[in-house]
């Protein structure tokens, strides 16, 4: 019989994790943070959002002008150190006037983002998991709110509700949440027969808990990436509403709206046009590069 000792000896205790490698456990939010701050380019765009979003909404607190004040005496003076962008044909301050619209803008995309998604995530969640003929009716009606032209949404709304903030959520809502129950329904149809959907029935779960405790939340990457893209598509609609002049009327303004008044002296006084635009671009380009940067660290393996 041979000798086992002949062929295996001990190791000595300090030798045994001499080549043992360690990763260190993160957890899926960590992982995602770490890499959404290597996005150079998305942590750019989400300090310039977040400067613009800290200036709308306490600029106007702080500033020694008010939105709508009027003085006669500096019409359409041209940027300075007392108007940082001038003023406009009434007297008023351009610097405070695109900060508060900027707020308005930025409160429009939000809201409507948030309802949306809400909306959005329950009705895609619902026909994706429920399947057969529920699936089939609730997606023919959404093709059918679909067809019809959002614009004219809107125009209905503020005929009933009148030019304002409300108005412009509520039409912009009609049909906006239509992108993300798509979406949501598809991810759902994937996921609902994956083993822990499967496993979570046989171990007596409930529909509603299966469809929001397990599906819903394994959705939530896609679902945030889109959210944050809704938020420009909403800032831009209410932009192009106000400046072709069915948006928010007076004296409340948006970015949309200053863009409308300054459309008439474009060629004389250019700088009235030029500073909501920028804010505008500026705004919605920060916030698709974070979606981007989002996008990238929820889903590492889908970038190419």
């Amino acid at each position: 019989m041979l000798n086992k000792s002949e062929y295996f000896e001990p190791i000595d205790p300090d030798e045994k994790n001499d080549e043992f490698i360690a990763i260190e456990s993160k957890s899926f939010f960590k992982d995602v943070c770490e890499r959404f701050v290597k996005n150079k380019r998305a942590m750019i765009a989400l300090v310039i959002f977040l400067i613009i979003a800290l200036m709308a909404i306490f600029g106007p607190m702080i500033s020694p002008y008010s939105y709508d004040g009027m003085d006669t005496a500096i019409m359409n003076q041209r940027p300075s150190t007392a108007h940082w962008f001038g003023t406009d044909r009434f007297g008023r301050d351009l610097f405070t006037r695109v900060l508060y619209g900027a707020r308005i803008s930025l409160m429009v995309g939000i809201v409507t983002a948030v309802i949306n998604t809400i909306i959005g995530v329950i009705y895609g969640g619902i026909a994706g998991y429920v399947g057969g003929r529920v699936d089939m009716w609730m997606m023919r009606l959404t093709d059918i709110l679909y067809s019809i032209p959002e614009l004219l949404y809107i125009i209905l709304i503020m005929l009933i509700f009148g030019s304002n903030v409300r108005s412009i959520i509520i039409g912009v809502c009609v049909a906006g949440w239509i992108s993300m129950a798509r979406m949501v329904r598809s991810q759902i149809i994937t996921l609902k027969e994956q083993e822990f959907a499967l496993a979570a029935f046989v171990l007596g779960a409930n529909s509603r808990r299966i469809l929001f405790k397990h599906l819903i939340v394994n959705s939530l990457g896609t679902i945030i990436v889109t959210v944050t893209l809704m938020i420009p598509q909403a800032i831009f609609m209410e932009a192009f509403l106000s400046f072709v002049g069915v948006g928010i009327s007076a004296p409340m303004a948006s970015l949309g709206t200053l863009a409308q008044d300054a459309r008439t002296y474009l060629e004389i006084f250019p700088y009235q046009m030029l500073f909501p635009v920028a804010a505008i671009c500026v705004t919605i380009f920060s916030l698709n590069f974070i979606g981007e940067g989002l996008n990238s660290a929820l889903n590492p393996k889908g970038k190419r």
